[in-house]
């Protein structure tokens, strides 16, 4: 007969001796005592620390060549994961590179091409709808969703603009930063911007500029908790971390690309262009 079984033994008391015995391991395996809950001030720091501040201060002290550098680590990262990272001068010719590629590529099925592409002002700048045209190919831009609108007319432009994103065989976004040591696109979902258009079509196109590349989490943590530019929107309720093309090795353990997303990521960096 096993404890529970015991008469006089109830559930609710069982459950609680497993608690106290559980957060009994946690604070032993963190160095804290045992049978010592700590307030949960000292869980959540109020400020920065002093580490914090140092690499915050590192981040806007960045020069070019140090972001040179941090574009090569990025480079060299992406390699294994089959991200391909090109770098361009300017807006101009990131516009040429993904028009390029819209170009060089086909859909896996079907015969039209249609490129999906985030309402965003880096890729606003690069005036893609006009290059596409010439190419007989219609740009989709996922536009914010009218809060005036009726909920059976959100309903529609959400169909709507799903049915685009779908058809559409390249998405074309921004990105928040990318962290170099890993290769790792970071997007934050927002109006106009769904994660779709970066999951959904067989190719992602990304395009950043040089600034927004960091070392690793830990300096993406530092800005969005505590640089005045990002502490407004901070830890947002939605996070994508996007490294290189899906990839899956489920059958017979070999490697497929595109199993569960995009096939293809095109990263393209902005040399000259502030975000």
């Amino acid at each position: 007969m096993s404890r529970r079984d015991e008469p006089g033994v109830k559930a609710k008391d069982m459950s609680t001796a497993e608690e106290k015995r559980f957060f009994r391991r946690v604070r032993t395996a963190l160095g804290h005592a045992p049978d010592v809950s700590r307030d949960v001030k000292q869980l959540f720091a109020e400020g920065p620390s002093a580490e914090d501040l140092q690499m915050l201060d590192r981040i806007d002290r960045r020069s070019t060549a140090d972001r040179q550098t941090l574009l090569e680590r990025l480079r060299e990262a992406g390699k294994p994961i089959n991200l391909k990272v090109t770098t361009v001068p300017d807006a101009d010719a990131a516009r040429s590179a993904v028009v390029a590629v819209v170009g060089e590529k086909n859909p896996e099925w079907g015969g039209s091409k249609s490129v999906a592409a985030w309402r965003h002002p880096l890729i606003d700048r690069l005036g893609l709808e006009e290059a596409l045209g010439r190419l007989d190919v219609p740009l989709r831009i996922t536009e914010p969703l009218d809060p005036s609108a009726g909920r059976e007319c959100d309903q529609a432009e959400r169909d709507r603009q799903r049915a685009g994103i779908i058809a559409s065989f390249i998405g074309v976004t921004a990105a928040d930063f990318c962290m170099a040591d890993t290769a790792t696109l970071v997007m934050r979902n927002r109006p106009g911007q769904p994660r779709s258009v970066a999951l959904v079509p067989s190719i992602h196109i990304a395009v950043i500029t040089l600034d927004q590349i960091l070392v690793d989490m830990k300096e993406l943590f530092a800005l969005l908790r505590w640089d005045e530019r990002y502490r407004p929107e901070g830890l947002s309720n939605y996070m994508s971390f996007i490294s290189g093309p899906s990839k899956t090795a489920d059958i017979e353990a070999t490697m497929v690309h595109g199993a569960h997303g995009p096939r293809e990521v095109h990263l393209f960096v902005i040399t000259e262009l502030a975000g």
